[in-house]
């Protein structure tokens, strides 16, 4: 019996002894469960508070992009608006460039005669080159040279009744440009860029004639029997000319601008009055006549029909230079009549007053600016 209580006190001891006994215990899986629990209870504690901090950095990074967009698309499409511009312009200047050419080309092609007054020879000299056999090209005469028919827009002398492009007389000795003025309205006469007079070489005045230029009127006369004339105009433009002398007189204008005028001496003596304002009308017949890029022996813009004045709604005379004789603007009926830019004299004598307006000049209003004198010599021949 005793034998038996020793085994049970045994078995029992060592039972007590592995339960009791502390490093037996996994107490690493114990803390890792319980810290899994922790880490469970917190996170659902905190899930709240996360998603709400997540959702404010989303709206955070929205306004950013939302800014640096609204800053950057301006410029985007600026630049991207420049770009094509950029490349429009590009094509624009290329086809204008090649069109000049072409025109160019053809010009030069088909007008020898432009092409030898482009390089400084007298219409005479161009005319004599081209007829003493001088070769063009492949042999071919061009129609547009010497065989086709004059015109005003092709800068041929002649007579010319306005508004008609193609002279009533032309001829090769006859290297005067006329327009005569008469029942027809024109709606605009242009002459620019033009030399006169003896002011390019183997160039002498007509025979009789003194005057280099004469614009208006004619007076009247017996013999022939002639009613006195104006042109009448509602803008008379005298810009860059180079003359010996400058007259304007026997004319009407509501209002007179002189500006800019530097002459060998100067008189300039217009009176006040009442002159209307004018303007010329004359329908679907007021054609424009335009001219550039000339040389003649004498200028003549009047109304030559006797008792009818001619009309003109604008007339520009820009950039003439001349030599050989006085410039004259006589009887003109005008709205507006402006002088300017001009270089006038050439007796290097300031008491000889090269440019004059007379007291027979009426105006209503009239502005003077910048006029002075200045000797000079006699323009030299171009």
């Amino acid at each position: 019996m005793s034998r038996i209580k020793l085994v049970l006190t045994t078995i029992l001891s060592a039972i007590l002894y592995k339960l009791a006994w502390p490093s037996r215990i996994n107490w690493r899986g114990i803390g890792a469960f319980f810290g899994r629990i922790g880490s469970a209870i917190v996170s659902a504690i905190t899930w709240p508070f996360r998603m709400t901090w997540r959702g404010i950095k989303a709206i955070g990074r929205f306004f950013k992009r939302l800014g640096i967009s609204i800053y950057r698309s301006p410029l985007r499409a600026y630049r991207r608006v420049v770009f094509w511009r950029n490349w429009l312009l590009a094509k624009v200047a290329y086809l204008n460039e090649e069109s000049d050419r072409w025109k160019m080309t053809f010009k030069i092609m088909m007008s020898p005669y432009s092409l030898l007054r482009a390089c400084g020879f007298s219409p005479q000299m161009a005319i004599g080159v081209l007829f003493a056999g001088s070769t063009v090209g492949t042999g071919v005469v061009v129609n547009e040279t010497i065989l086709s028919e004059k015109s005003f827009s092709n800068g041929d002398a002649g007579i010319y009744s306005a508004p008609l492009d193609a002279p009533i007389f032309a001829a090769e000795e006859f290297n005067t440009l006329r327009v005569d003025l008469g029942t027809t309205a024109v709606g605009s006469i242009v002459v620019e860029d033009t030399t006169l007079g003896t002011a390019y070489p183997g160039s002498t005045l007509p025979s009789n004639e003194t005057n280099v230029i004469l614009v208006g009127g004619l007076a009247t006369s017996t013999n022939p029997s002639f009613s006195q004339t104006f042109l009448e105009t509602s803008y008379l433009l005298i810009d860059r000319w180079r003359c010996e002398s400058l007259t304007l007189s026997n004319t009407k204008v509501n209002k007179l601008i002189v500006t800019g005028m530097v002459s060998d001496g100067q008189s300039i003596a217009p009176v006040p009055g009442t002159p209307r304002m004018r303007a010329v009308n004359g329908g679907n017949r007021a054609a424009d006549m335009e001219t550039r890029d000339s040389y003649f022996d004498q200028l003549k813009i009047q109304a030559s029909s006797s008792g009818v004045n001619g009309k003109v709604d604008e007339l520009k005379l820009i950039n003439i230079y001349s030599r050989g004789g006085p410039c004259v603007v006589d009887r003109v009926l005008a709205n507006v009549i402006e002088i300017r830019l001009s270089e006038i004299g050439g007796d290097s004598n300031l008491a000889t007053k090269a440019f004059q307006i007379a007291d027979t000049v009426v105006y209503k209003s009239f502005e003077a600016e910048g006029n002075v004198e200045v000797a000079m010599a006699v323009p030299a021949v171009q």
